[in-house]
């Protein structure tokens, strides 16, 4: 026996399982509502260190629900939605990283159910392909955007995300009238049942980009 001794092991031993119990407790105790909770205090209510370490510990959340509970498609969208929002907020190459890692959990999303919140995997995996540099550095490509972004509009034509970002793509690509025609049928959209934060915070953003169509 080590200098721990034979109480010593015990001790050991019944810290290491209670340390087991206090992760695989704390796995299970994340809930989707934790996920959608967390991911828009941090996106809309926070700013600096306080966001960015709010989304890295997001994402080791995410990360702990889905290997937990790998046929919950909803936890895939909600890992991929942590995940690019940060990448998106750090910017730069370093956020390639995890835009990738963000674009397979949107993948895996669409394989378990692909209707998951109204098609939202296709609407996020097309501002992804929108957003991300294309080949060499990247895997962008604006075709597959319009592609995926019109498919979550497809499965979700009055939703405020699905036509805030084909919006953002139209007006990224000059296409200001039709951009408009979205922007304002994402002001339209109905209010979602507890999601007063990410609403209010999306409808700013909208507006923020048709007063710069008008600039």
């Amino acid at each position: 026996m080590t200098q721990w001794g034979y109480s010593g092991f015990r001790r050991s031993a019944l810290f290491t399982l209670l340390l087991a119990f206090t992760m695989t407790h704390a796995v299970h105790a994340a809930t989707i509502d934790d996920l959608q909770t967390g991911w828009e205090t941090a996106k809309y209510q926070l700013m600096g260190t306080a966001q960015t370490e709010s989304f890295e510990q997001l994402i080791k959340t995410a990360d702990a629900f889905t290997a937990a509970n790998p046929d919950v498609a909803d936890g895939w969208l909600w890992s991929g939605i942590i995940k690019s929002s940060f990448a998106g907020i750090e910017g730069g190459l370093g956020a390639l990283g995890l835009a990738k890692k963000a674009k397979a959990d949107f993948e895996r999303s669409i394989e378990l159910d692909p209707d998951a919140m109204q098609g939202s995997a296709y609407t996020s995996l097309g501002t992804l392909y929108a957003g991300v540099p294309g080949w060499p550095l990247g895997f962008g490509d604006d075709k597959k955007a319009e592609q995926y972004l019109l498919k979550g509009l497809e499965l979700d034509p009055a939703g405020i995300d699905s036509n805030y970002f084909y919006a953002q793509f139209l007006a990224d690509h000059k296409r200001k009238d039709e951009a408009r025609k979205y922007y304002e049928a994402a002001l339209r959209a109905p209010a979602r049942p507890g999601r007063n934060i990410a609403d209010a915070g999306r409808q700013a953003e909208v507006r923020a980009a048709l007063a710069k169509l008008d600039d």
